[in-house]
């Protein structure tokens, strides 16, 4: 198995290998600029090296077997089929994909699974419900599917009391999910505001989908790109008033690693009765309080907690004191068990990984903050952005005792046209999601915003941004990785 720590993934010749070396990979090696623009405009030359990709955008290969699979037993020419873990998720994506497709779907159960079978026109409809509601059929579960050896049972209740001391509170107000997007869409979906037809409050450039996920499943999304000055102040008074129906917030956010002013949009919050949403994904549990202020916390377990980048997962946290409390422990209990469960074979993967994550996260936050403070440094870097450099004050005032400024930042060339240069020959792991062991590296907004780069660079992020998650290899690899690639320039 290749040790990516050591032999990092950046060749031409590694197009497509997984990241990590593993058949559970939840990232795959896009080593060049060339292979992201194909990728992003369905090269089939790039697509076919692929052995994974994120599973929420591209469908692993064991998955598409599962889906193969059920499509020849259940379905008839032009016909699709999406497979889901739950009835509960199955009936969900079945009232959303008829109404944004306008065509009627069908349900049939298969072996223990639930498929939503739809006609060929309403297959993007279907494609996007898995991607967006992150209630996914996992690649452990479809081999143990296919393998006739799909278990039963949970232990999702071992991972939440192994995660909850982080966040300070007790097991029971800690829910387990399948994905952190699906988290956060049930958080989203147990807003009572949501009832009455309220829609939401975005501060500051999120990751793309905690965006999208307000527009698709909720009344739409008040979006402030900045958070600061006049407007804030504004937003500020609209919470008061009430009226939306959740704030939702990253600290930091992603890419941008902004960090709003939390203690005033807490107080606002409060003042208002609006529940407040914090997604901590970005810097972990170890690094920030997050929970203090928000009525409930969400996390992707499949970033720093797990670190092995081989299992996804996902986590909402309740604010015990919350006004709310009582009301989101029944509604994300019943999600966590009935919609998205984490299947048992993933989280026994989780429990393990993330017995090291106090040691894996106090590295990276050294290597973050010295790699953040050298390219600052660098006469070929324009601007740099990481919690201990950006926002400082804000991030400082919601870090943890003893945490730190996390392990992914961003920054931009001055040459930005030399960035795919730079780029193609930085020796390091290169691909899309972070939070993994080994340095991973991206061109996020060509990845996330690749159809948007106009509407991305409006809000601030330009397009050749690159995206940094620092590993835990000595950071003089990672500088000299760096150099390696400016002498390029």
């Amino acid at each position: 198995m290749r040790n990516l720590t050591e032999q990092p993934a950046w060749r031409n010749e590694d197009l497509g290998l997984p990241l990590p070396d593993s058949a559970h990979a939840c990232s795959v090696c896009l080593p060049t600029w060339k292979a992201i623009v194909g990728y992003e405009e369905g090269s089939d030359k790039i697509r076919r090296k692929m052995r994974t990709g994120y599973p929420r955008f591209f469908r692993h290969p064991l998955v598409e077997r599962l889906f193969l699979t059920a499509k020849a037993e259940v379905a008839v020419e032009g016909e699709e089929v999406l497979v889901l873990p739950t009835r509960a998720s199955v009936q969900r994506a079945h009232r959303w994909v008829e109404r944004r497709s306008e065509t009627a779907v069908r349900i049939t159960s298969y072996h223990g699974l639930q498929v939503l079978v739809v006609p060929n026109k309403a297959k993007a409809e279907a494609d996007d419900y898995w991607r967006f509601s992150g209630e996914i059929v996992s690649s452990r579960q479809a081999q143990d599917f296919l393998d006739g050896a799909m278990r039963e049972g949970s232990k999702s209740h071992l991972v939440a009391r192994a995660l909850s001391k982080y966040h300070g509170t007790e097991p029971e107000n800690a829910y387990i999910f399948s994905s952190g997007m699906a988290a956060v869409t049930s958080v989203l979906r147990a807003l009572p505001g949501l009832r009455d037809g309220k829609r939401t409050l975005q501060l500051e450039f999120p990751y793309v989908d905690c965006l999208k996920v307000q527009n698709l499943f909720g009344h739409g999304s008040v979006y402030l790109n900045d958070a600061t000055g006049e407007s804030f102040d504004e937003a500020l008074q609209r919470i008061r008033q009430g009226d939306f129906s959740g704030v939702f917030v990253e600290i930091p956010s992603n890419p941008l690693l902004r960090t709003v002013d939390l203690i005033r949009v807490t107080e606002a919050c409060r003042e208002g009765g609006t529940p407040l949403i914090v997604d901590d994904s970005v810097s972990g549990p170890l690094n920030v309080d997050a929970l203090r202020y928000a009525d409930v916390v969400t996390s992707s377990l499949t970033k720093w907690v797990s670190g092995e980048g081989d299992v996804m997962a996902g986590m909402a946290v309740i604010r015990a004191e919350s006004p709310l409390a009582s009301h989101l422990r029944e509604l994300l209990a019943a999600d966590a068990a009935e919609s998205a469960p984490l299947y048992i074979g993933d989280a026994e993967v989780l429990l393990s990984n993330l017995k090291d994550y106090p040691k894996r996260n106090a590295v990276v936050n050294r290597n973050g903050e010295q790699l953040a403070a050298w390219l600052s440094a660098h006469p070929a870097v324009e601007q740099v952005w990481h919690p201990s450099v950006t926002c400082r004050d804000a991030y400082q005032a919601v870090m943890r005792k003893g945490g730190g400024f996390g392990g992914l930042l961003s920054f931009v060339l001055k040459a930005r046209k030399k960035t795919p240069k730079v780029y193609d020959a930085l020796p390091l792991s290169k691909g899309p999601s972070f939070g993994t062991v080994f340095t991973l590296v991206s061109p996020y907004t060509l990845l996330a915003h690749y159809n948007e780069l106009e509407w991305a660079e409006g809000c601030g992020v330009p397009a050749n941004l690159l995206r940094v998650s620092c590993g835990t290899e000595p950071f003089e690899q990672i500088q000299s990785a760096f150099e390696t690639a400016f002498a390029k320039l």
